[in-house]
């Protein structure tokens, strides 16, 4: 711990150099995830801050800020002096005042070697009119903590739960505070009733009223030594207030039993809330472990939650409109465009999931689960050959499953940057930007493409880990399992499918996984034990990816 706190000083000295706002056209960020996206109160401006980004060896953190214009599609980075440490997963929120403030709680720093992690209290205000950083110490705040939810509800700051980890153990909470935007005082709420069991990642969002509404998220707990048990939380409740609505006024909890579709169970899903009081909920993973594989199903759907009514519904995708279909739908497109109105809801059938496999070395099978729109109601032939001439719905560009992205809405329309997802023992981190209207969700758009060169994975090796014990300066190394049957793997012949070079996009291999598994066996012949098929189709994956760095 104090080695950990020695580094974060050495680097808040290196900051603490910086005496002017320096503001520069850049690139798009690098890589990262667990950072946070806000958009700007009163500019068309999006604004990203922290995040985490891991090469197979190293664990690199930030503080860098970020902003993107959206008129402009372009990116630029603000070094801003006496910016708050270097952190990932902390939680940030937006507040109209004073020209607009960002505000960031909390978050967690990692140690070199991956073993320790350092879990933040403090808040910290960027004014965004004066582009200057300020923190606030103010006593009675929350503990140390990362993964929990903070949101901006009339005059305060809201926070719930999160986890703190230490060497030895671990400990998540469900504790609930709030910090007075006026005051500048923390206080603990104390709500009667039976409230949500401790967890973090979960789904935060305020009502009209200025009640608060809990969702899902993740915790885990020790059955015996060594052994964690993961808990997908998959239930909601609402914290109200009892009284007429002053400071000190009591709350109570109170479990919500929605209608409509639930999203299905996950962990690392991102969160944001769209206009017409509706909060969203986009990807995730779902892991699930078996007697000799870890399954990750990873999404890109859309939930959204009408706050009102107290109603989940998936995010359809409707598809580009066409004259040509517009034209033969006749009525039919005349009476769904009868209501007008934004964001309607579908009707209650489930999205329909596509669910696609990648082996890798170690043979862990890891599914990926793309979800497009639910079944509508049975088209005729000609309709059919319709969509088939118009570049078929189903072939839409849109982002690849991932977990732990960044999300913001701004004007209505939700913008999704980054993330993660993993094929095996790989992490793909991606630094892509996509954006779709929420009142028309008729298709996403690519603002920012992902750039293959922006990968990297680096195998462990001891020699590296002793180096990156000195290099500190870029963040801290995390050890990831290394993978026992990898010199098996790469025993056997590689083959190596022709390479396009419009193929070579860094969510290729999630996407076309059944290609490699195809064109192996059809080289193995039909004889071929499915285990050494496996084996080879993954050799042709990483000559491939390789190959594409």
């Amino acid at each position: 711990q104090e080695d950990l706190e020695a580094l974060i000083a050495e680097f808040q000295t290196l900051d603490a150099k910086k005496t002017q706002v320096i503001e520069s056209s850049c690139p798009p960020p690098s890589p990262r995830l667990n950072g946070s996206l806000s958009a700007h109160p009163e500019r068309d401006e999006l604004i990203l801050f922290g995040g985490e980004y891991f090469n197979g060896q190293k664990t690199y953190l930030y503080n860098d800020l970020y902003v993107y214009n959206i008129r402009k599609n372009s990116w630029a980075k603000v070094e801003i002096p006496n910016p708050p440490p270097r952190r990932c997963a902390h939680q940030a929120a937006v507040v109209p005042t004073a020209g607009g403030q960002l505000w960031i709680f909390g978050g967690e720093f990692a140690s070199p070697n991956g073993e320790q992690f350092y879990h933040y209290k403090d808040l910290w205000v960027l004014h965004l009119a004066t582009k200057t950083w300020e923190q606030i110490k103010s006593s009675g705040g929350p503990s140390g903590r990362s993964g929990h939810r903070m949101i901006a509800c009339k005059r305060q700051l809201i926070v719930f739960g999160g986890f703190h980890e230490s060497a030895r153990d671990y400990i998540y909470y469900n504790d609930v505070y709030a910090f007075n935007l006026d005051s500048f005082t923390w206080s603990k709420l104390t709500p009667s009733g039976i409230g949500p069991a401790p967890r973090s990642g979960c789904q935060m969002a305020a009502t009209p009223e200025g009640s608060v509404i809990i969702y899902g998220g993740y915790s885990k707990q020790r059955v015996k030594k060594d052994v964690d048990r993961g808990t997908l939380h998959t239930d909601m409740f609402l914290r109200r207030a009892e009284g007429a609505g002053k400071e000190e006024d009591k709350w109570a909890w109170s479990r919500l039993n929605p209608s409509g579709v639930k999203p299905t169970p996950r962990s690392g899903f991102s969160v944001a809330v769209g206009p017409n009081n509706r909060s969203l909920l986009f990807g995730g993973v779902h892991d699930e472990e078996e007697e000799e594989s870890i399954e990750g199903d990873f999404f890109n759907d859309i939930y959204f939650y009408d706050i009102v009514k107290n109603r989940w519904f998936p995010g359809q995708l409707k598809g580009p409109k066409s004259e040509k279909r517009k034209r033969r739908r006749g009525r039919q497109a005349e009476t769904e465009g009868a209501g007008g109105e934004e964001m309607e809801e579908p009707p209650l059938q489930g999205p329909v999931e596509i669910v696609k496999e990648v082996v890798a070395e170690d043979g862990t099978i890891m599914t990926i689960k793309q979800v497009i729109s639910g079944p509508g109601e049975e088209k005729s032939e000609s309709e059919e050959e319709e969509e088939e001439e118009d570049g078929a719905l189903s072939q839409q560009v849109e982002p690849c499953p991932r977990s732990n992205a960044m999300l913001a809405v701004k004007h209505g329309v939700l913008y999704v940057y980054g993330g993660m997802f993993e094929v095996g023992d790989r992490q793909f981190t991606l630094s892509d930007l996509y954006s779709i209207e929420l009142h028309k969700m008729e298709e996403w758009k690519v603002l920012v493409e992902m750039d293959p060169k922006a990968q990297e994975w680096l195998e462990e090796s001891e020699s590296d880990e002793e180096e990156d014990d000195v290099e500190g300066a870029e963040g801290g190394e995390e050890e990831e399992e290394s993978s026992e049957e990898e010199s098996e793997d790469e025993g056997g012949e590689e083959q190596h499918p022709p390479v396009q070079p419009a193929e070579k996009h860094a969510d290729y291999l999630a996407r076309t996984e059944q290609y490699w598994v195809k064109l192996a066996r059809s080289n193995m012949g039909p004889d071929a034990k499915e285990k050494k098929v496996v084996k080879v189709a993954h050799a042709m994956v990483k000559a491939f990816y390789e190959d594409s760095v």
